[in-house]
């Protein structure tokens, strides 16, 4: 497996889906019904296979992601060959850069000396998706880019 198994509530969401992917290999519900009882390993093999696949298809959309912490926004976007991270990092306590009032805060505050902006760029290694999963994994989330977009135009 690629990726990672898909939760119950992921699965349950695509089951229209699954229908159809088990579909184009010719299983049946009577048939899916009777591999999970008699072959679990075989059901879980079809259940990583679409996994990869739907997560595949994820990854290849997301086109910008933001991982937030109290003190920090970090702001990638997903270019053809390399991604772009915006880092904002606010040096006050009290600022809690995970809720709404912390990011009025920074908008407000954005020119304080307290308030630094980093930017870097990065080559894919051989995977771009794999890349972008591994920062899903830690904590990144797909948006669709306002707030990176906002910071591009206050950078230099």
């Amino acid at each position: 497996m690629k990726y990672s198994l898909l939760t119950k509530e992921q699965f349950e969401e695509l089951h229209q889906e699954f229908i159809n992917f088990l579909a184009t290999q010719t299983i049946t519900k009577q048939e899916w019904d009777t591999i999970k009882e008699k072959q679990p390993e075989v059901a879980k093999q079809e259940m990583e296979i679409f996994s990869d696949l739907v997560w595949e298809g994820v990854l290849q959309k997301a086109a910008y992601l933001e991982n937030h912490s109290p003190d920090q926004l970090f702001l990638f976007k997903m270019e053809a060959s390399e991604m772009r991270l915006i880092v904002v990092k606010v040096s006050i306590d009290k600022i809690d850069l995970t809720t709404k009032e912390g990011l009025a805060w920074l908008q407000e505050n954005i020119h304080l000396d307290e308030v630094a902006l980093f930017t870097a760029s990065k080559s894919y290694s051989e995977d771009k998706n794999l890349d972008i999963f591994k920062l899903i994994q830690q904590g990144a989330i797909i948006t669709e880019g306002i707030l990176f977009e906002v910071f591009q135009k206050i950078l230099p």
